[in-house]
């Protein structure tokens, strides 16, 4: 079983990547946002539209290092799903490792893997959203889910 997992090399600080994630969701994964991400045991929800919605739980905050969210509710209500749930009690874990002139982040969800059904949707979901946060950390205008 193979979780999804990614790593990218991006033209900014571990500690600007580790900001994105903790203070600044709105402006590279969804504007529809509520809540706090920035401690353990903060709760926030993004939305992205009527029907798609996931509220996660700070687990563990190192800055500039190491942060896991841990989804406590989801729901993914496309037709095309039969269960639109499956997010619910996996976990994201966001490593990020300081080089020279650059950082990588590693991004692992556990619990996201192909014998999922939403496997699909949800990579390509990721891959857009981990494109708009490196076009927010290296030029300041991500391309979030838009309200």
């Amino acid at each position: 079983m193979d979780n999804y997992n990614t790593t990218i090399e991006l033209k900014a600080t571990a500690g600007k990547i580790y900001e994105a994630l903790a203070y600044q969701i709105p402006l590279w994964w969804s504007e529809w946002f509520t809540g706090a991400s920035a401690q353990v045991g903060d709760v926030f929800t993004v939305r992205f539209g009527d029907h798609i919605h996931k509220t996660i739980r700070i687990k563990e905050a190192m800055p500039n290092s190491r942060m896991i969210w841990s989804v406590e509710d989801s729901l993914i209500a496309l037709p095309e799903l039969k269960n639109q749930t499956e997010w619910i009690g996996t976990t994201i874990v966001w490593e990020m490792e300081q080089k020279e002139k650059s950082s990588l982040l590693m991004l692992t969800h556990i619990g996201l893997n192909p014998d999922i059904e939403c496997y699909e949707i949800c990579s390509n979901g990721w891959r857009q959203f981990l494109g708009s946060l490196t076009k927010f950390l290296e030029t300041g205008e991500g391309t979030p889910y838009r309200k």
